[in-house]
């Protein structure tokens, strides 16, 4: 079980650098297995990471297995696992278009894409907080129990699903949204969905969570 989720975890770090969706040594991914948590090391390239280099800490960020030391945003994976049962693996990348909403000024939990409330209910934006220190946590904890995907102001965006794949998946969504609306407020301002249509669409957002 754990060699496949290392697997899993170096496959979803791959496809975040192919799709530029980090540079470098940039983003972090974990998965919770049980009591343990699989992580990525801080400093190294997530697009050439290979699955021995995953480090095991426990729930409290203490390292079990591996060299190195785990991802600075540690705390930021920990508190959602804490706060969320649910939540099997968190992904943090600094997505270039859903960052620069977030330097623009755009507000994405504005509802303006219905697949985006039915999937995500919708994205907020946590304040700015210095990277790998205690107020990135600080800053999303509010946002963490009902939401999916998070904006981090400046510092691109997280991510929680039952999987890695499932949180890779919504972080895929959440770039693709920000394109859609950085491109479409090229034309002037957007008009959101019907407050009716809304309700109808957090109903299926409830529905598809579990929840309804």
């Amino acid at each position: 079980m754990k060699s496949r989720l290392k697997h899993e975890i170096v496959r979803v770090c791959r496809l975040l650098h192919k799709k530029n969706y980090l540079a470098a040594t940039d983003g972090n991914v974990s998965v919770r297995l049980k009591d343990r948590v699989l992580v990525t090391p801080s400093g190294v390239h997530k697009g050439l990471m290979e699955a021995d280099q995953i480090i095991t800490v426990d729930l409290t960020g203490r390292m079990l297995e591996g060299e190195g030391r785990p991802t600075s945003e540690i705390r930021l994976h920990l508190l959602a696992y804490e706060l969320r049962p649910d939540v099997g693996a968190v992904v943090h990348a600094h997505l270039p278009y859903a960052t620069a909403c977030t330097l623009a000024g755009i507000d994405l939990l504005e509802p303006i894409l219905p697949e985006v409330v039915i999937t995500l209910g919708g994205i907020p934006t946590a304040p700015y907080a210095t990277p790998g220190s205690a107020e990135v946590p600080a800053a999303v904890r509010e946002f963490i129990r009902e939401y999916d995907a998070i904006l981090l102001s400046r510092h691109g965006a997280m991510t929680m699903g039952r999987d890695v794949m499932d949180a890779y998946n919504k972080m895929e969504k959440l770039e693709h949204t920000a394109r859609v609306v950085l491109a479409a407020r090229l034309q002037g301002p957007l008009p959101p969905l019907p407050a009716a249509e809304v309700e109808k669409l957090r109903r299926l957002w409830k529905e598809y969570k579990g929840t309804g």
